[in-house]
């Protein structure tokens, strides 16, 4: 895996030299064939667009599995970008839109749904603001480590999931940006089931928490992949009035509305890799 890592990390490091025009094209292709190389993810996929579009047709869901391969790859391929280009590139790449949001308060978590452009945005909003965010840790220490530095090239702190809630609010408190992406399923800890595009999801119930512990701001964050070498638009909405409500049910739900209004808006750009419903109500089948 190691070796295969670097000849990744090469390429990507070669590739951002190219024109976003160009290189947005390098990353379709590649998504492209990276939909037949990995046939477990492409199955996920499938399940995911099956369960949450029951009433598009096969060809439909099939072109939008294809499609959202396509996006994951070219946002992952534009990580180079993020990680060895300049504050200018990155400035370029990434429109930020709302940014007003983000003042005035003296705590804030930017909730930022599992888009393929998020990353872009953590890295803009980096070059704006002390930015931190709580990692999963990766198989491979090679790409933990390469991920970890890119994240953190122009400051900010990351911090794996194993050390949990409590360090988030620990550095809420200290006055840095909190950007928290709490939309997939985490396992039944600290879970509540609502429904997901009518399907029951596990949803952890952290960003109320938060919210509630630490009397923090919540500001909506939706990273958008435009066409072509259109590079990322980053909307931050107004926050949220009324949240938390006291109800972990409630806000768990209002969170998962929102998200499903935004993948209605660009549902090739979820991340419809990942297994959402992977954790299942008891007696129910497992999808995947």
């Amino acid at each position: 895996m190691t070796s295969l890592t670097r000849l990744v990390f090469a390429f990507m490091w070669l590739v951002r030299f190219l024109p976003l025009a160009v290189l947005s094209r390098v990353g379709n292709g590649v998504g492209a064939i990276v939909f037949w190389l990995i046939p477990e993810r492409r199955k996920v996929t499938r399940i995911n667009l099956g369960k949450c579009f029951p009433q598009k047709r096969p060809a439909e869901r099939e072109s939008l599995a294809r499609a959202h391969f396509r996006a994951f790859c070219r946002a992952f391929i534009e990580q180079g970008i993020l990680w060895w280009s300049s504050r200018g590139r990155i400035e370029a790449l990434v429109r930020l839109e709302g940014l007003e949001h983000l003042k005035g308060h003296a705590k804030t978590i930017v909730f930022a749904p599992h888009f393929v452009g998020f990353e872009a945005t953590l890295a803009r909003l980096a070059l704006e603001f002390p930015v931190s965010m709580m990692y999963s840790r990766q198989k491979d220490p090679l790409f933990e480590a390469r991920l970890l530095k890119g994240r953190t090239r122009f400051g900010g702190v990351m911090f794996p999931r194993q050390a949990g809630i409590k360090k988030g609010i620990e550095i809420i408190d200290s006055g840095t940006l909190y950007y928290y992406l709490p939309d997939l399923d985490f396992g039944p800890k600290r879970s509540v089931f609502v429904p997901f595009f009518g399907v029951p999801a596990a949803t952890v119930t952290g960003l109320a928490y938060i919210a509630r512990t630490t009397g923090a701001a919540v500001v909506p964050c939706v990273t958008r992949m435009l066409p072509g070498g259109g590079g990322y638009l980053a909307r931050l909405y107004p926050p949220w009035s009324d949240f938390p409500s006291g109800d972990d049910v409630r806000d768990a739900r209002r969170m998962m509305a929102f998200v499903e209004e935004r993948v209605l808006e660009m549902p090739e750009q979820y991340f419809w890799l990942h297994k959402r419903f992977k954790t299942r109500p008891e007696g129910q089948q497992r999808f995947y």
